[in-house]
């Protein structure tokens, strides 16, 4: 009886989460990225792998990322379906089980109260909630690093079982994403630091057992790094990312303006006034305070060894940080409640947190900007609209990847990325196995056309006119052809275009 009162709120913490992670799951418009695991994972192991390894005769990988994913997830769809909605609650169930590793984490650290804020906080912050309704990795690359961090916990008592599921789990997790070390390597420095000889020799064991499971795909490392290497859109980062950590952390990104100035306010006066609780409970020897340090060293030694990375090749991407801002959840759930906050402070900071999680959220569902759009409404028009003969060009895969996944029948290709160039990251192998139709140059695709219509970003239009030109690819089809007309579909433009008569 008492353990059902104790997980009573836990279940209700789920519930909680569930609903929120329901809102907009199918009126949301997928982007690129969602469209590419749809088309991706739908081909089965044998393509996967076909698309993902080596090419022969080059040295970069087709795809960047390593496959279990896409595993997993065509496993789903052969099941429930290859629909937007069936691929992210596939997400969303890997999310709730994370809430559940969340809040085991805490209450092996700590106690059920503050387990019960960690996990609250991981089922309202919009980091989460966002990541829990892509169709991407890292809801599961989350998972498999907190069941390791889980299964290290336990088996520190010497359990051998715990110690191969912490070796199974790491794997995993690389064989999901290779950014899974940016989080592996803090865990595992843990015994270093805290000069625990026993179980750093028992974790040197676990780590060989870890190594041998993902030494099959370790083969392909280099290869993939050469692709990251060779074409990759991340930029080098600067330190402005410290201040984008923490708006990730809390209101999470995009934001307007207006919005964005009040997240970034909530969102430093809260980690500031939970480092300086931290600090205090330090001070005075708080018996809990040096198992709060080490939620906060895995919250952000993270973030900071993938921006140290970073400057020698880019790969400073936020949604890998999903596993770090779990133990975020932990330590601020303790900080802002186990350390003798005056119950007036208690609750203004509470208020921040709940004001940065409901302007996230919101702007979460309600966003419609790059690189979203209504590309099944879009194709659907298309359809009704286009006569024989007549050609759809996108001006970018960004565009064309969601709409080809929403009706791969319309006669339409996309304009390739410069060859080389850090938006080039969709390989030659990739292409072909997704059956993809590809023109060289905006040259190339209107070559022979009478009639055709072009999709391109509106963001993309305005980078250009910034700069005082015109976009490349309209300045060439006005100079070649007649302008019907122009159609405004969100932050998406359609033109339809007829070739000039002599």
């Amino acid at each position: 009886m008492n353990k059902l009162k104790t997980l009573a709120p836990l279940l209700i913490i789920i519930i909680f989460a569930l609903g929120i992670r329901l809102l907009g799951v199918g009126s949301r418009p997928i982007w690129y990225d969602e469209a590419f695991s749809l088309l991706f994972a739908e081909k089965g192991p044998a393509e996967i792998l076909s698309g993902t390894l080596l090419p022969k005769g080059d040295t970069a990988a087709a795809e960047e990322h390593p496959p279990l994913y896409y595993f997993a997830l065509w496993g789903w769809l052969k099941i429930f379906g290859n629909s937007v909605v069936s691929g992210r609650t596939f997400s969303i169930l890997v999310s709730l089980v994370i809430i559940v590793l969340i809040y085991l984490i805490a209450n092996d650290l700590f106690d059920p109260p503050t387990a019960q804020i960690a996990a609250g906080l991981s089922a309202s912050l919009p980091f989460q909630v966002h990541q829990a309704q892509e169709i991407r990795m890292y809801a599961l690359l989350t998972l498999w690093l907190l069941l390791a961090t889980f299964a290290y916990l336990r088996a520190r008592s010497g359990n051998w079982k715990w110690w191969l599921v912490f070796s199974v789990s790491c794997a995993f997790a690389q064989y999901t994403h290779n950014l899974a070390a940016v989080y592996l390597i803090p865990l595992a420095l843990t015994p270093i630091f805290q000069k625990d000889g026993k179980t750093l020799r028992a974790l040197i064991g676990a780590g060989l057992v870890a190594l041998l499971l993902y030494l099959p795909w370790m083969l392909h490392l280099p290869a993939q790094f050469s692709k990251v290497s060779a074409s990759y859109w991340v930029t080098k980062p600067g330190v402005e990312k410290i201040f984008t950590l923490l708006l990730m952390y809390l209101p999470h990104l995009p934001l307007p303006g207006t919005l964005l100035l009040f997240g970034l306010l909530f969102a430093v006066l809260t980690v500031t006034l939970a480092a300086f609780q931290t600090y205090l409970a330090r001070k005075n020897r708080v018996p809990s305070t040096n198992r709060a340090l080490w939620t906060a060293y895995l919250a952000f030694t993270p973030p900071l060894l993938l921006w140290v990375i970073s400057q020698f090749v880019p790969v400073y991407v936020e949604r890998a940080l999903l596993p770090a801002h779990a133990m975020f959840c932990i330590w601020l759930g303790w900080s802002l409640t186990r350390t003798k906050l005056p119950r007036l402070i208690q609750i203004t900071a509470a208020g921040f947190v709940a004001v940065s999680a409901v302007m996230g959220i919101y702007q979460h569902v309600s966003y419609n900007g790059f690189p979203y759009g209504p590309y099944a409404a879009l194709d659907q028009s298309l359809e009704n609209r286009i006569a024989s003969g007549d050609l759809i060009i996108h001006s970018s895969k960004l565009s064309y990847l969601p709409a080809f996944y929403h009706d791969p029948s319309l006669p339409q290709g996309f304009i390739l990325d410069p060859s080389g160039s850090g938006t080039d990251t969709l390989a030659p192998a990739t292409r072909e196995m997704l059956g993809l139709r590809e023109f060289n140059s905006i040259e190339h695709a209107a070559d022979g056309a009478t009639q055709l219509w072009f999709v391109i970003f509106q963001s993309s239009i305005d980078e250009y006119e910034a700069a005082g030109r015109l976009h490349p690819h309209l300045e060439y089809l006005d100079q070649n052809f007649s302008l019907e007309f122009m159609e405004s579909w969100g932050g998406i433009n359609l033109y339809r275009y007829t070739k000039h008569t002599p």
